[in-house]
């Protein structure tokens, strides 16, 4: 591979750009949408129990998922470092990044167990029914145990990512998706002669597909012919503090970025919420098909990042800008793809979560800001994580801020309470914090660029 340091122009992706970023996006696709399906088929299988154990494990999911993404931020920050010495072909370094990351997720996890374990005996505090707290303690604590294995699972299949061997994690994410789904059948219900577990059951199948998934991909690493130098590298290196260190400084940013946009997101539903209930119910119909839509931009975003890591490693700084460009212009098509069934279908897409038409006019309604908010979200997924395949990160907090707290929120009370357009109001508050943040991080990211000669 040639190495090009010229980077005063833009250059224009080739047909191998798209090539290379299909085959790495693809199987990251199929699997971030396996973990979309999973959590869709645990609502709809805990829901069709009873409705009170649905209240509770939307409470517990509701609690988890912000340490969750936050955790998520500290497996991310291995991409940038083991991509670039993927890309100098520099397996030692491989091996010595992958032992630390390991060590700072291990961290990540016991900082997370010990915070919502003080948090467990807070749970009676929150306001919420009592006849909720006998289903949300069992089910609360399964899933603060399984903190561990997702932390780990999270660290290695960035290893298995960022050095180009994306099909490997996808089989297990979906493998243990699939488990998870017939354990929820067994013990939520009851079949094979098990007992009717409920809620509890749920919990104990979410624990045991992590607890599996945990040890494939420790299998899958141990065994891999293919990564055999860098498991011999891993073996050789020992943890040391300020190889954490640094793994931690790329981390931080990166979790308080995600979460931040998880606050927002949930801020805005307290908004939703003053509007009544329709509305409510609506928004969280279009949380769920936009999730969906999402999952193909954080894939495609993510194999930006592996290859500008990679790029990065060998100071190829035209094939970073041809890469980037490719990965906007992929998402782009992806929205367009999107946008298109979701204009034609908008007045039956409520319907097929809810028999009301009232909620289901709430849904349409909102449809035309998710569309236009695609291309926005398609630009700032690419960028934010072209940023992060050239290890630059610390802006990314900012340009949350900016985008989700200073923009987003207060434009969504503006537009939904203040001028009264309720629900449609509240969804056009983010094409506007959207495009903000892909203008922020394309800036950022070319300035980065501009530092090198």
């Amino acid at each position: 591979m040639t190495t090009n340091k010229k980077n005063k122009h833009i250059v224009v992706p080739q047909l191998g750009d798209y090539r290379a970023l299909t085959t790495l996006g693809v199987p990251l696709v199929i699997g971030q949408i396996g973990v979309v399906l999973q959590n869709f088929a645990d609502t709809l299988m805990i829901g069709h129990h009873t409705t009170v154990e649905l209240a509770a494990a939307s409470l517990v999911s509701n609690i988890f998922i912000l340490g969750l993404l936050m955790a998520m931020g500290f497996a991310l920050c291995l991409t940038p470092v083991i991509g670039r010495s993927f890309g100098q072909d520099d397996t030692k370094s491989i091996g010595k990044t992958t032992r630390n990351g390991m060590a700072v997720n291990t961290l990540a996890a016991l900082f997370l167990m010990a915070f919502y374990t003080v948090f467990y005996f807070f749970l009676d505090k929150l306001g919420q029914p009592e006849e909720l707290l006998p289903y949300v303690r069992p089910y609360y604590l399964i899933n603060l145990v399984s903190l561990p294995f997702v932390c780990w699972v999270n660290a290695l299949k960035q290893f298995f990512d960022a050095t180009t061997d994306t099909k490997t994690p996808m089989w297990i994410l979906l493998g243990g998706n699939a488990l998870n789904i017939l354990g929820n059948w067994l013990l939520i219900y009851g079949h094979w002669g098990l007992p009717e577990m409920g809620i509890t059951g749920a919990g104990l199948s979410t624990l045991i597909a992590r607890v599996v998934m945990c040890a494939a991909i420790v299998i899958a690493f141990a065994t891999s012919r293919r990564h055999r130098e860098e498991r011999k590298a891993f073996a050789r290196s020992r943890v040391s503090w300020p190889a954490m260190r640094s793994l931690i400084a790329l981390g931080v940013p990166i979790s308080l970025q995600m979460g931040m946009e998880s606050g927002a997101w949930s801020l805005c539903s307290i908004i939703v919420g003053w509007i009544g209930t329709n509305a409510l119910a609506g928004h969280q119909i279009m949380l769920t098909i936009s999730q969906l839509f999402f999952q193909f931009y954080v894939a495609f975003a993510s194999a930006v990042s592996i290859r500008v890591s990679h790029f990065n490693g060998q100071h190829d700084y035209a094939s970073v800008q041809r890469t980037a460009w490719a990965g906007c212009f992929l998402n782009f098509a992806i929205a367009i793809i999107v946008a298109i069934p979701v204009i034609i279908f908008r007045q039956e897409l409520g319907f097929l979560f809810t028999d009301s038409p009232e909620v289901a006019a709430e849904v349409s309604a909102a449809i035309f800001p998710l569309v236009v908010y695609q291309f926005s979200d398609g630009f700032q997924c690419t960028y934010s994580n072209a940023m992060r395949g050239l290890a630059y990160v610390k802006p990314v907090m900012l340009v949350a801020f900016v985008s989700y707290f200073v923009v987003s929120l207060p434009l969504a009370y503006i537009f939904g309470i203040v001028f009264h357009w309720r629900l449609v109001g509240v969804w056009f508050s983010f094409p506007f914090g959207l495009t903000i943040a892909g203008l922020l991080y394309y800036h950022y990211y070319m300035k980065r660029l501009k530092t090198h000669p």
